[in-house]
């Protein structure tokens, strides 16, 4: 098994793991761009693990400023592995290649979230030195409006 940067190429497969994590895709053109987007962003990356021709998952990475004092934080946005390669070591061989590429950059901690449902995955986190954080705090979330065509606030149009 290797662990190598997404490449554009990975769309189909990337698509179909996402698939198997609940997030059906649009399709391998619109992943594609979202893989090079990650590539282009210095402050991301997104690794796959393959064994010859397959892909056996995926993680995606990105580094965040603390606001409130020096330093940042990694975030893992996305891990999921094949079912048909669960329980062999590649989440983590990803696990441990975000936390390398987050150390790099100078991250202090590592975060990620994961649904209530996914008791395993929990287990899996709690392995690794992940603490569970929850009844400790919230999360909330709120879907905001396109206004991409709009100019940004305080910004001249």
């Amino acid at each position: 098994m290797r662990i190598r940067p997404a490449r554009r190429a990975d769309a189909a497969a990337v698509n179909e793991l996402l698939d198997q994590l609940g997030y059906p895709q649009d399709g391998p053109a619109a992943t594609a761009g979202r893989i090079e987007s990650w590539a282009d962003d210095a402050a991301s990356a997104a690794y796959v693990a393959e064994a010859g021709d397959h892909l056996l998952g995926l993680i995606a990475v990105h580094i965040c400023p603390f606001f409130e004092r020096a330093g940042s934080w990694g975030r893992i946005v996305a891990l999921v592995v094949s079912d048909r390669a669960r329980g062999r070591g590649v989440g983590t061989r990803l696990v441990a290649a975000a936390e390398s590429f987050a150390a790099a950059h100078g991250c202090v901690r590592m975060e990620v979230t994961s649904s209530d449902r996914r008791h395993e995955a929990h287990a899996f986190y709690r392995h690794r030195g992940y603490l569970d954080l929850a009844g400790t705090s919230s999360r909330f979330r709120r879907d905001l409006p396109d206004l991409s065509a709009q100019p940004a606030p305080g910004r001249e149009p």
